[in-house]
């Protein structure tokens, strides 16, 4: 099970990783795909980390069709976020501060699927997400992605 620490200056108990999140509107542009993980029951964006190699739409890509079983492209960024002020430990023991940047992407195939990492996959609107339990570094994200800012947010 994932979760996460706060402190002061935490991240430096912790190795440095980049990430990349997928956001998928529905055609509404109300609601947003959000995956529930299998580690902790919670709901997120579906995401996780770069890979050696790879470019950031690359990571998105690869992350949303591994959690989701959607093909995706990446069309603009929402934001980057980082803070040295919290750190997710997974069950293994092992920390990572995260530099994070979040996509706003468009399906291009695939089937929606439970995955390996994930349990549930829906569309949730703004208000229903509320009743959620996601994870707590998502509520920005997601707030911002909602916001559809031409401007990327930096945080």
């Amino acid at each position: 099970m994932s979760k996460i620490i706060y402190g002061e200056r935490i991240g430096k108990t912790a190795t440095l990783i980049v990430a990349c999140d997928g956001v998928i509107f529905d055609s509404t542009r109300g609601k947003i795909l959000l995956t529930q993980r299998e580690d902790n029951r919670q709901w997120c964006l579906p995401g996780g980390k770069m890979e050696p190699g790879e470019s950031v739409s690359e990571c998105c890509a690869r992350e949303v069709l591994e959690e989701t079983g959607l093909v995706v492209t990446v069309e603009r960024l929402v934001g980057v976020y980082s803070t040295p002020n919290h750190i997710t430990e997974y069950r293994d023991g092992n920390r990572k501060q995260g530099v994070d940047m979040v996509f706003e992407t468009q399906i291009t195939g695939g089937d929606v699927r439970i995955t390996e990492e994930t349990i549930d996959v829906g569309y949730f609107s703004a208000e229903e997400i509320d009743s959620l339990d996601i994870v707590a570094l998502m509520k920005e994200r997601i707030v911002d992605a909602f916001l559809s800012s031409k401007l990327a947010f930096i945080r």
